[in-house]
């Protein structure tokens, strides 16, 4: 099989939808860390067709392997065959997804206008960091709380600031992994997180990857916080119950689900107190815009996924599920309470 059947497969991916990180997860998990290889390689390949300024910035940011063959003949000589005719069955076999950002060489330089402070995002990032690591509660909270402060500042502040300006801002979407093992409460906790900040979390299992629905704002912060928040689970986790328990998958998945639900109602009480800061502030005026930006985030659902299901999560260890709960109630969570609004 000529190199150019696999480029042009990869061409094809990306009209359905597909981005290259999306690509590499996928193939990781359909033929392991030699296909995530392999289709590195061939993205590289297939990159080359495109000048850099006709590349969405958000799609550079996915791209990691260089070329690093002289030849398509030397290239085709270090794979098997057996692994480019796995790779192709694959990528012919890609579901299609929905489309969210320009495809390679249909970007237009200045069409996505910045929506986060580049330099406000570093800071929340720095104490997220801050936050995640020290061992002293007290701290932590000061940390999450200005990082809140900052997210929740900005988001409110930007969608007054668009309607102020007569500017239709319209929802966008994002992927995120969500990985093996224990993946069901770590979607859970995802759509818990997206939830908080105005916006939705489509989990595609079998995919590996979850489309969280939203605006650029608002999914920044999500997936923020979600980060974090996973972070400080999983390292609540490996100090949880018993050394017996600790080691039993149950326990560890019914940690997870328990901290979730409990994040989930914590975002809950948060949001009443963050709306009514808001409108302390900024008045009665900032419902209608934080209303009509719910609906489009409904709207864009709709179109995506419009087969979307709902699913429970199950709890199989009352142990796990325990230890889960008081550990969310330690968990900072007030990162982004302030960008919670939107009853």
């Amino acid at each position: 099989m000529q190199l150019s059947v696999l480029e042009s497969a990869i061409t094809t991916a990306w009209t359905r939808g597909w981005q290259p990180a999306d690509l590499a997860g996928y193939l990781r998990r359909k033929a392991g860390t030699q296909g995530e290889r392999l289709v590195a390689d061939l993205i590289a390949t297939e990159m080359r067709r495109y000048a850099p300024t006709t590349v969405d910035p958000h799609w550079q940011s996915q791209l990691s392997a260089e070329v690093w063959w002289a030849s398509e003949e030397e290239f085709l000589r270090r794979w098997p065959e057996r692994q480019r005719n796995q790779m192709f069955v694959l990528l012919s076999r890609l579901p299609t997804l929905p489309v969210l950002c320009a495809l390679p060489g249909q970007a237009r330089p200045g069409a996505s206008a910045v929506q986060i402070d580049p330099r406000m995002l570093d800071r929340v990032r720095a104490l997220l960091a801050k936050a995640e690591s020290t061992d002293f509660p007290e701290e932590a909270e000061t940390y999450s709380a200005k990082a809140q402060e900052l997210m929740a500042r900005h988001s409110i502040d930007y969608a007054l600031l668009m309607a102020s300006r007569g500017t239709r801002e319209a929802a966008s979407g994002r992927r995120i992994q969500v990985d093996n093992p224990y993946e069901s409460p770590k979607a859970l906790l995802l759509s818990i997180t997206a939830q908080a900040n105005r916006s939705r979390s489509i989990w595609s299992r079998d995919l590996g990857f979850a489309t969280v629905l939203g605006f650029p704002a608002d999914v920044a912060a999500a997936e923020l916080l979600y980060t974090s928040l996973l972070v400080q689970a999983t390292s609540a986790m490996v100090h949880a119950g018993t050394p017996a328990d600790r080691r039993v998958a149950s326990f560890r998945r019914s940690f997870l689900t328990g901290y979730a639900h409990r994040i989930d109602q914590r975002l809950q009480q948060a949001t009443a107190a963050a709306s009514e800061s808001a409108e302390r502030e900024h008045g009665r005026a900032m419902l209608p815009v934080l209303a009509s930006r719910a609906e489009a985030v409904t709207e864009a659902v709709k179109e995506h996924f419009p087969d979307v299901i709902t699913t429970k999560a199950t709890v199989g260890n009352r142990a796990g599920w325990i230890a889960g709960q008081v550990a969310a109630d330690r968990a900072n969570l007030r990162t982004h309470h302030g960008a919670l609004a939107n009853n």
